[in-house]
Formats: structure tokens, sequence, C-alpha cells
């Protein structure tokens, strides 16, 4: 039996699978938990990966592997290849003034342009603009900038700091994919191009960034000091775009992933570039294109009304189906961590349309459900606007898995909504990805649905949250 590995190294945690060559059946898996915060040492994330590759049996009898991670994510390196600060993430949104400093110094249009981005505070440029205005010191150590994934595959093939690996710092040997690069806001995803100028204007001076591949090349075909034998290393991937790999969406499909983040993204092959910023220009991890819609506020949207309420999810998914589309006028606008979709880093969130009938624990478990689930019904409204025209929703994450979110999902969404079976699609995507490195041909696993939800969309749920957000 052939095996390839596939790693999601997310913002919580770190997820290993093992699968099959030819059948893509999961042999085995491992995990390992990441440190709280939206700043994080990105030794915790090498540390959870050797860990949760243990957990999974070790990779001595895998012959291929790619890593999936957390996108955005400022990971800063010196010239000896030591992490200089800990790594912003996605969801620190201090660098929100930086985002905005960006945008009037190039122009909102003109950024699009070059990089299919319109900056907030997610994404890496800003955090380094916010790096060179705050500690300039550390801003000046800066010799190579790298992304979450590039980082853990770079320590993961043996460099890193000479007292710390068996290759040292060699920053030249820094990998990463157009998936992942395509977040950066310092990367043309039409031309596959760095943009050293808007890198310059966020550091404040030229660095060493990672080398972009292709989708199935392969950066190494052996991890000197981690095994002793040859194994295929490929170029890794962002985790929505390792997602979509995961299951398998094409053209026509919009993948929804409910987890700490919410995103709405589509596979196409055409590049997007959205002046307003709603959607964001990505590149995919095949080799077309994957305009996204991302929230801050998803799934731990519920995790706050179980603990309100005093239920688990299924608990809240069982009073939500109690009570009537539209929740009789209650209203949840999530904002509980400002929000990226829309572009509001200091917002909160906000419990409308309450009267002493409406005030029912039924209610507020709906209210919850529908208005994360409309957050991100925005989100496709949003790539619709870019003229994509979607043929199903593949609802994913660990949120899709409550039968109260599935159902609400096909009453919110006016597209036909499929739910594939639970799986670590971020890691089953970079299993996708490291087959095809392998064997040169993308495999075709199957996915399997697990739920079709039969309800037709109820108007009253989008138009009094549309009322409730603008207010």
């Amino acid at each position: 039996m052939t095996l390839v590995a596939g790693v999601d190294s997310s913002t919580q945690s770190c997820k290993v699978v093992v699968r099959d060559l030819t059948t893509g059946s999961v042999v085995r898996s491992g995990r390992a938990s990441h440190p709280d915060g939206t700043a994080v040492d990105p030794q915790a994330w090498w540390d959870a990966l050797r860990t949760a590759l243990d957990d999974a049996g070790g990779l001595a009898d895998v012959d291929a592997i790619s890593i999936g991670g957390q996108q955005h994510g400022m990971v800063v390196l010196d010239n000896d290849g030591r992490v200089i600060r800990d790594a912003l993430l996605w969801n620190d949104t201090r660098s929100a003034q930086a985002a905005a400093d960006l945008i009037a110094e190039f122009g909102a249009d003109a950024l699009a342009d070059r990089t299919g981005l319109v900056p907030v505070a997610s994404f890496t440029s800003t955090k380094l603009r916010w790096l060179r205005d705050n500690e300039p010191s550390n801003a000046e150590r800066v010799a190579a900038v790298a992304l979450p994934h590039d980082w853990l595959t770079w320590r993961l093939r043996g460099y890193g700091p000479a007292d710390d690996s068996p290759l040292g710092p060699d920053l030249s040997e820094l990998t990463t994919d157009r998936s992942d690069a395509s977040g950066t806001g310092y990367w043309n995803p039409t031309t596959g191009d760095y943009d050293r100028e808007l890198l310059i204007a966020a550091l404040g001076h030229d660095a060493v960034l990672p080398r972009v591949l292709g989708p199935s090349e392969v950066v190494t075909t052996s991890i000197s000091g981690f095994i002793s034998r040859e194994i295929v290393v490929g170029p890794g991937a962002g985790d929505n775009a390792a997602s979509a790999l995961g299951v398998g969406a094409r053209e026509g499909d919009v993948v929804v992933s409910i987890g700490t983040s919410g995103t709405v993204f589509a596979v196409t092959e055409q590049p997007v570039r959205d002046a307003s910023g709603t959607v964001a220009g990505f590149a995919d991890a095949s080799g077309a294109y994957l305009p996204l819609v991302a929230t801050l506020n998803a799934a731990r949207v519920l995790d706050a009304m179980t603990r309100i309420l005093g239920v688990d999810h299924a608990g809240l998914g069982e009073l939500a189906l109690e009570a009537s589309p539209g929740a009789d006028g209650v209203v949840l606008v999530p904002y509980f961590e400002g929000e990226r979709t829309p572009n509001l880093p200091d917002a909160t969130a906000s419990l409308v349309g309450l009267t002493l009938a409406s005030t029912t624990r039924e209610n507020f478990a709906r209210g919850a459900i529908e208005g994360m689930l409309c957050g991100l019904a925005d989100g496709l409204d949003a790539i619709r606007s870019q003229g994509l025209t979607p043929q199903r929703v593949l609802l994913v994450g660990g949120a899709a898995q409550n039968m109260a979110v599935a159902f609400v999902a096909a009453q919110v969404f006016d597209v036909p909504i499929e739910v594939p079976e639970p799986g670590e699609y971020v890691a089953l995507g970079a299993c996708v990805q490291a087959a095809w490195c392998l064997t040169g041909e993308r495999p075709t696993w199957p996915v399997t649905s697990i739920d079709t939800p039969q309800a037709s969309a109820v108007a009253v749920i989008r138009d009094q949250y549309a009322i409730a957000r603008q207010r």
C-alpha cells in the first residue's frame, strides 16, 4: 500500500491525515493543539506538527507529504533563520490602520489590479506595515518573510536556526504555493510575480520571499534529519485552497466553510479583482482562482449561544428547529470580534427585535444560527457579483454537521445545499496535493455527501437581517 500524508496547521490545532494512494481512504490520523491567541510563537506549530505526526504513526512508510496552513500569518526571520517575534495571525486586527494607510497610498483600484486584494487587517502586508510603524527595530532585522505553511515546510525539510536544524538557515530554500502567496498583499495572481514595491512599502525594505511553486511541483524528495529515507514534499497550500482540493470543488461549486472563521469561496478559471475589497481574488492550489469572502464570526457564534442557553450544540439545534423561520423577528448581527466582511474591525454584536413574546430560548437559538448564516449568504451574493453562477453549495466545517445548521442553510441560501461527510478537508486536500506531486496526476478520490436538506429559501430571514445589519 502506498501512503500519502496531509497536514492542516490551523489556528486552533494541527491535524495529520494519512491516506491510501489508490482509494483515498483514510488509514490513520493524528492531532495536537495550538495555543490560543492572535499572536503565536511559530515554535508551537513546529512542536505540534511533530506531535501530530507521531500521533498519526510517523512518516516511515509514507511516500509523500504536503502541508496546508492558516493563511496570512506573518512569520518574520532574521539572517540566522530565527523567528524575530510572535507571528501575527489572520485574526489579529491591530493592523487595521496599516491597511487604511496602504489603501491611501496606492488606491484600492490599483491594489486590486496589482494583487487581487484590497488590504484589510487580515493580510500579511498590513501586518508588516504595522511592524514597521510600531516595532521598527524588529522590522529592520527582517531578512525573510514567510507564511505559516511556508515556514513549517522549511522546518520539516531540515532548515532553521543552525543550533536547531541539520541544514541550517538557508533562507533561499523557503517555498510556498500560489494560493498562499495570493493572500499576502504583495503577489500578483495573474502574472505570478511578487510586487516588490508593495513589499517595501509595507516592511520598509526588501526581504527574501518564498519561491512560488506550481500545484504539483515537488519541493524536495528527502527530509534531512527528520526521517532517513526519501519522501516527496509538496508545495503545500493555504487552508481554503487545500479544503477545495479536499472536497473536490470544481467550477460551479461554492464552498461555505464554518469553522473558527467563516469562508465562502468558489473555483473559477478567471482571476477576480474586486476594488470594494469584499471579495479577495485569491489563486487556488490547482492552477485556477479562488475568489473568497471571509468572516471573522462563524462557529464561535454558536459556541457563545450554547453558553448563554446552557445547552450543547445538539441541544442548540433542537431549540432552533422548534422556532419559526425568522425567529419571530429576533435577529443576531454576530460581530462579536469585529468583522472582516464587511470590514468593521471595531464592531460588536447586537441582538435586536426582542419583545416579551419573542424573547424565548428557541428564538435565541434560531437567531444565532440565522445570523451566522446570513453573514455567509452575503458572501455568496458578493461572489455572484463577480460574474460567477453557483450551481451548488458545499457546506463544510464542524458546525455544518449540526442538523439545524444544514436545514436553516437551505432556507437562507437560494442554491442547493450538500453536506459532505465529516472530515478534515484541509488535511485531506493536502493529501490530494501530495499524491499529485508523487504521481504527476491529480487523484479523483470520491467525496460522499451525507445530507442534501430539502427546504425552500425563506425571504424574511435575510430581509430582516439586512435591516438589522444596516442599523
